[in-house]
């Protein structure tokens, strides 16, 4: 499944950056807060589902995932960055699982299993008391 992601549907935005940085720190807001409301969003409903149903901390009870860009001491570079991570969420997830399907083993192996639990069952046995 092809999902991209509407950047209108995506809410940035911008905070102070954490972490060290100088005085230019604390004057400049070029982190980036993006929100992106799962249900509201035009994606397929079966991604819906299963972006929902992940076990993301970043995807909150409301259904909105939100992500936090503060790499680049641009402001535009961590918009792209937190909707290029916001995708690879959304793609991770449009990827379906393979179905796995139970097989059976094969003769030969059942028997070499089965010798090899006689033989080592032989090999305890020869461990008990000499008689004489």
């Amino acid at each position: 499944m092809n999902a991209t992601i509407d950047p209108g549907e995506v809410a940035f935005s911008a905070i102070r950056a954490q972490g060290p940085g100088g005085q230019n720190v604390n004057k400049v807001s070029c982190a980036v807060h993006v929100r992106f409301d799962v249900g509201a969003s035009s994606l397929p409903e079966a991604i819906k589902e299963r972006l929902l149903a992940l076990s993301d901390q970043r995807i909150t009870q409301a259904g909105v995932v939100v992500l936090k860009a503060q790499q680049s001491r641009s402001l535009e570079q961590n918009k792209e960055d937190a909707l290029r991570r916001l995708q690879e969420l959304v793609d991770s997830v449009a990827v379906l699982p393979t179905i796995r399907r139970a097989t059976k083993p094969t003769r030969g192996s059942q028997r070499r299993r089965l010798d090899s639990k006689t033989k080592s069952g032989q090999t305890k046995a020869m461990r008990g008391k000499v008689s004489e």
